[in-house]
């Protein structure tokens, strides 16, 4: 499996063959299937064990958002390390035991929100889903800049015609003329700021709803941030644990609504 990931990363995941696995191990081919029954098994291997890098890391501190936060930006740098990841993908792969650790731990981070059982599924799921995305689409970059030998910004540097032509665009033009496109967000940053938002708000609705129903025994957590709170002595259950982390709820409402 280590000899098939450096291969991998040496050459990409097209180079993989269990004849060139056997010559970097100085074995014979067949002898390889003494351990796997083919390509497609040693695949799932490879990214099982790269996700146990990852997962032997994973903790709980910080609340559900900082938690969930680091589950991704560590599955983003994992990818960047390991671009032919996107490749090996898709829905229908039998996880091995670290990608069940992963996916078990950032379950159990979004659990103790209050959403409904289908909601953090489905909350680790767009997480998990934006990661790879993002991840995608940085790797079809990077492949595009090697084969053509062309960075991004030089390839549309060498159109700069098109944008004199953006009359029947006016949109895009007053975007232009006005900088928008000179310092781009970064796409993942960005990104995954506003999913975590977008949890963030559900959670708060979540919150604001069940307040009769939530078992009295479990602590309660900032709507915003996730963080354990201390339970208050009397009056409504507190819903945020900063003025900070309400105005933040407060500003992403505004937002949504606007």
């Amino acid at each position: 499996v280590r000899a098939a990931i450096e291969l991998a990363d040496a050459e990409g995941v097209a180079a993989l063959s269990m004849r060139r696995i056997a010559e970097r191990l100085g074995f014979t081919t067949m002898s390889l299937y003494r351990h796997v029954p083919g390509k497609a098994e040693l695949l799932d291997l490879m990214r099982d064990a790269l996700v146990g890098e990852v997962a032997r890391r994973h903790g709980d501190a910080g609340g559900w958002r900082a938690g969930l936060e680091a589950w991704a930006r560590e599955g983003w740098a994992l990818h960047r390390r390991h671009p032919w990841l996107v490749q090996v993908g898709g829905t229908r792969r039998v996880p091995g035991p670290n990608a069940v650790a992963s996916y078990e731990h950032a379950l159990r981070l979004v659990s103790g929100t209050g959403l409904r059982p289908a909601e953090v599924v489905a909350v680790v799921g767009l997480v998990g889903g934006f990661v790879e995305s993002a991840a995608r689409q940085a790797a079809e970059t990077s492949q595009t800049e090697q084969r053509s030998g062309v960075t991004e910004e030089e390839w549309w540097g060498a159109r700069g015609s098109l944008f004199d032509r953006l009359g029947p665009y006016p949109t895009i033009g007053h975007l232009w003329e006005s900088g928008g496109y000179d310092q781009p967000e970064d796409p993942f940053e960005f990104g995954l700021q506003r999913v975590l938002d977008g949890v963030a708000t559900l959670v708060e609705l979540r919150g604001e709803t069940s307040d009769r129903t939530r078992d009295v025994t479990s602590p309660p957590v900032c709507g915003v941030c996730g963080r354990v709170m201390d339970r208050a002595a009397t009056g409504r259950p507190r819903a945020y644990c900063s003025r900070a982390c309400r105005q933040r709820a407060y500003r992403t409402r505004k937002a949504a609504e606007a």
